[in-house]
Parts: C-alpha cells; sequence; structure tokens
C-alpha cells in the first residue's frame, strides 16, 4: 500500500485515507438520487441510471485511483446531466422518441475525443484560449439553470400564463419541505458537516415520510406524488437488478448522428465544452486544497488525471448515464487530508456498496433533491464574483448573456452560443480582432452555421 500510493511521501496513512475516502463519498453521494430523478424524467429507466451512475462512479474513480494516483472521485456531472435532460431529451429533441439515446452517443463521441485530446496534451492548452469572463459567466448561468430545475422540481415555482412563471403554492408538502431542505442544508454546512447535502436529502424525505403518515402529503400518482414509503418485502429487494442495466447500457443512435450532423455537432460541443473547463478547474481546484502542485504551480500526471476522466465519460456513457467528470466535492475529502488515491479508491468502493441500496434511493421524490440543486446551483452561481462587468464590453456583455440566457432560455447550450457569438461580434466591431484565438473563429462559425438551421 505504502509502495503503491507513496503515502509517506504525501505525509498521509491508510486510515487518513480511507477516512477521506469516507468523507468525498459522503459530500457527492446525493448525485445517486438526483440522476435517476433528472434522466429518469429523460425517458430513462431510473433503476438502471441508478446503477449506471453508481458503476460508472465506481470505475472512474478507481482509475483516477489507481492510474493517477490523485484524490480526486469522479461521478455524473450536475449541469451535464441538465443540460442531457432538460435541453436535449425534453428541448430540443422533444418531438422524438428515445432522445435519449442520442444525448447518450453525444456523450460517447465527447468522451472518446476528450481520450485524443488528453493523449495528445491539447486539453490543457484550449482551456486558455476561452475569454476568462465566458468562462465564469457559462459556470454561473448553468449554476442559475440547475436552480431553476430544483424549484420546478419542488413545485416552489411554478407556470403562468400572464407571468410565464410564479411562486408555488407554500402550503403545501412538497414545497414546504423542500424550503426547509435547503435551510437544513445551509445549518449543516454552518457547522462543517460532513455530507451535508446528501444528509438534507435524507431529512426532508424523512419528513415527508411522517407528512405523509400525517395525512399532509396525499398519495396520488395521477399528479406524481408517489408514496415516500418504501416497500421492502425481504433481503433479496436489495439485491441489484442488473436486468434494468440492460434498458440503458450501450443504447446509441448513430443514425441521428450521420443524419444530423450539425445539430449533433452543436450538441457534442456543448457537452464538451462545458466538461472541459468544469474538470480542468476542479482538478487544479481540489490539487491546489491539497498543496499537489508543484513548485511552478502546474499538476503533476495531469495527463494521466485528464485521461481517467475521459474515459470515465466513456464508461458512464456505455453503461447509459450523462457525462461522468471530476467532482469539486473530492475537496471535502482532501480537506480531511487525503492526498493519494488510496482516498479514491475509498469512494469508489463504497459506489459499488451503493448499489445494494436502491430501494431506499428510489423513493426519494423530487421534493427532496431538490434542495441539493438549489444548493449546488449557489454554488456554480458563486463564480459571478469573478467576473468582470466594467472594461473590454465584449467580455462584458458575453458573460451577461452567458449568464442569463441559461436559465431564461431553458438551454445550457443557448447561453454557451449566445454568449460566444456576442464576444465575437463585439471584438471584431470595436477592432480588436487581433484578441480573437482562430479556435474563437472555429466556435464561432459552428454557432453561427446552428443559427442559420434555427432561423431556416
Amino acid at each position: 500500500m505504502e509502495k503503491f500510493f507513496k503515502l509517506n511521501e504525501h505525509g498521509t496513512n491508510t486510515k487518513t485515507e480511507v477516512t477521506a475516502g469516507i468523507t468525498t463519498f459522503l459530500a457527492m453521494a446525493y448525485i445517486l438520487a438526483v440522476n435517476p430523478t433528472m434522466l429518469g424524467d429523460a425517458g430513462m429507466n431510473a433503476q438502471g441510471v441508478f446503477l449506471a451512475t453508481a458503476l460508472s462512479a465506481a470505475l472512474a474513480t478507481l482509475i483516477m485511483g489507481l492510474f493517477a494516483n490523485y484524490p480526486i472521485a469522479l461521478a455524473s456531472g450536475m449541469g451535464l446531466n441538465a443540460y442531457f435532460a432538460y435541453t436535449i431529451c425534453l428541448g430540443e429533441l422533444k418531438d422524438m422518441p428515445n432522445a435519449w439515446q442520442v444525448a447518450l452517443t453525444a456523450i460517447l463521441v465527447e468522451g472518446i475525443i476528450f481520450i485524443l485530446l488528453s493523449l495528445f496534451k491539447f486539453r490543457e492548452t484550449l482551456v486558455n484560449k476561452i475569454p476568462a469572463n465566458l468562462k465564469y459567466g457559462i459556470t454561473a448561468g448553468i449554476g442559475l439553470f440547475i436552480t431553476f430545475i430544483g424549484l420546478q422540481n419542488a413545485d416552489i415555482v411554478k407556470a403562468d400564463a400572464s407571468t410565464l412563471v410564479a411562486l408555488g403554492d407554500i402550503g403545501t408538502a412538497p414545497v414546504a419541505l423542500a424550503l426547509i431542505g435547503v435551510v437544513l442544508i445551509a445549518i449543516m454546512m454552518h457547522f462543517k458537516v460532513k455530507g451535508a447535502i446528501l444528509w438534507g436529502i435524507l431529512a426532508t424525505w424523512i419528513l415527508g415520510i411522517f407528512a405523509q403518515l400525517g395525512g399532509w402529503y396525499v398519495v396520488n400518482p395521477e399528479v406524481g406524488m408517489y408514496s415516500l414509503i418504501p416497500e421492502i418485502k425481504g433481503i433479496g429487494d436489495f439485491l441489484p437488478n442488473f436486468g434494468t442495466l440492460g434498458e440503458t447500457a450501450f443504447k446509441f443512435d448513430f443514425n441521428f448522428m450521420i443524419n444530423n450532423v450539425l445539430q449533433f455537432a452543436v450538441i457534442v460541443f456543448a457537452f464538451l465544452f462545458v466538461d472541459l473547463f468544469d474538470t480542468v478547474g476542479t482538478l487544479i481546484g481540489v490539487a491546489n486544497k491539497g498543496n499537489l502542485l508543484d513548485k511552478d504551480g502546474a499538476l503533476p500526471r495531469a495527463g494521466r488525471a485528464l485521461l481517467s476522466d475521459a474515459i470515465g465519460t466513456v464508461a458512464g456513457a456505455c453503461l447509459g448515464t450523462s457525462t461522468v467528470t471530476s467532482y469539486v466535492e473530492s475537496s471535502a475529502g482532501v480537506a480531511e487530508g487525503g492526498r493519494t488515491g488510496l482516498t479514491a479508491v475509498t469512494t469508489a468502493v463504497f459506489f459499488l456498496l451503493a448499489i445494494f441500496f436502491w430501494p431506499i434511493f428510489s423513493v426519494i421524490p423530487g421534493f427532496a433533491t431538490a434542495p441539493a440543486l438549489i444548493v449546488v446551483g449557489l454554488f456554480m452561481l458563486s463564480n459571478v464574483l469573478k467576473m468582470k462587468f466594467e472594461g473590454d464590453m465584449a467580455d462584458v456583455i458575453g458573460g451577461f448573456l452567458a449568464v442569463i440566457m441559461m436559465p431564461f432560455s431553458y438551454s445550457i447550450a443557448n447561453g454557451i452560443m449566445f454568449g460566444m457569438l456576442a464576444w465575437v461580434l463585439v471584438k471584431l466591431c470595436t477592432g480588436k480582432w487581433r484578441d480573437i484565438h482562430p479556435i474563437m473563429y472555429i466556435v464561432f462559425a459552428l454557432f453561427a452555421l446552428r443559427i442559420i438551421t434555427l432561423v431556416i
């Protein structure tokens, strides 16, 4: 163990690493409740998504630990799953049966591209050529988008014919309990409770059970109000039903890719772009927190870490889940002293153990996972503090459009598209064409073609 992970060299030990791994798992296990709900909305088999999420997280995290020797865990990324479900499946391709198969195909292609970019060390270079304001604006916009989805899932906001959105009925159990859940998570975070988001989900669900038993929450499947009490008949109910994985694994639609090249390319690019900055930013941020960067501020074994992430994305697509990416929650384990891949291996083991708890995760309602979406959205929105709202107007308007177009047009891809188009156009019209890197011209052309196809 010492020889393989170099524990002494990193100033750690087995006990510390295992504790850190458990902490990381608790911090990010909420994805096991959130992902099946979100991808289930897109028409996928929820239990199959649960298994795919747990298995792909375990595999990708194991590779990160053994191959790159970093205390970084991976799982289906927040924001990327929202783009998968609500922008593609329930948005652009809403009239297409099994649109989720197109989305999985796009993730597969994205993962393969990332593997190639990682092998040629192009990924690190690419991330430096996109304007900082756009990077921060896109992340902040995704935060607002995720928050909006959480508010909708709990009926805190609802559709309105006059104003498009309005406040929901705060006297109903789902709305009230979701708001209580947000407060509970905030309180636990204040007291630095490990796994606060996960415990917040579970606490909200348990409060929902009491509401059901007391008659406040009324079961009515016709309006989406399902029983919150798990029906467990025996120990056999906890055995994973791998047959459901057959409903999601290797379900690709290459015909759409061939017949709709431009539209498919835009979908892939949005996945690629968001995952690119999310991964690089997470790796640098977590490594910096654990003092794992070298004297020049570079990340040793960066190629291995990025390749691990890319392989995880391909594995996730094959199993049937949205883009697998590095989790910033890994910083929770690093804060506990995790410094090597043994932390990641421990987290991977717990993701494997989680597959036996589907009977629990299957009854957790949308209003219980909504607080997680809202709080994660808060953290992503905080990137707006890094944005500049004065100076170069290309940076200002580009970043601003990236932020607002995601929630207001209900599409992550639209936010990226309008932000980048505006940035290039303002640069050109103000005579600053020398500031535009060739890669931005390529991106501009791609999105300009997309606009043309939407208009024609």
